[in-house]
């Protein structure tokens, strides 16, 4: 994973602690930049109420409430939790541009952002975010 232009993660793991620490499939998303397979994450059409942390660093970053049905195969959220929580990079991979989204506090990749899609949330965003990089904390 290439690193984020000016920016130094507030937490710091070798890649052999990252795969000790992940399962393999969490490793190949956060650490590689992977994708999982579209209505395969636990998180897709869950409604519970919570948090929702990074699955690496635990940095809270999204909130039920901003979460909505996007149809799309992974779990949607139209605003992270606070401006900070996630930095956004351009990503030219698979012969397109996009923008990724990364946890800001260890630089590990959640997903990708969409803007001008047509759904109806507050910012006409959609943070396409892989379950397996997420961990819901509910809040009951």
């Amino acid at each position: 994973m290439e690193p984020v232009v000016g920016a130094t993660p507030k937490v710091v793991r070798s890649e052999e602690e990252w795969r000790a620490q992940l399962n393999p499939a969490e490793y190949a998303v956060l650490r590689q930049a992977g994708t999982e397979r579209p209505w395969t994450g636990e998180y897709t059409e869950t409604k519970t109420k919570g948090v929702y942390e990074c699955r690496a660093c635990g940095a809270e970053l999204f909130r039920s409430d901003t979460k909505f049905d996007s149809h799309c195969g992974w779990p949607s959220f139209f605003s992270p939790l606070a401006g900070d929580a996630v930095i956004l990079r351009e990503d030219r991979t698979l012969g397109m541009t996009r923008v990724e989204v990364l946890c800001a506090t260890c630089h590990s990749h959640l997903g990708h952002v969409f803007e001008g899609e047509g759904y109806p949330t507050p910012t006409d965003q959609r943070y396409c975010i892989n379950s397996v990089s997420l961990k819901l904390v509910p809040s009951e």
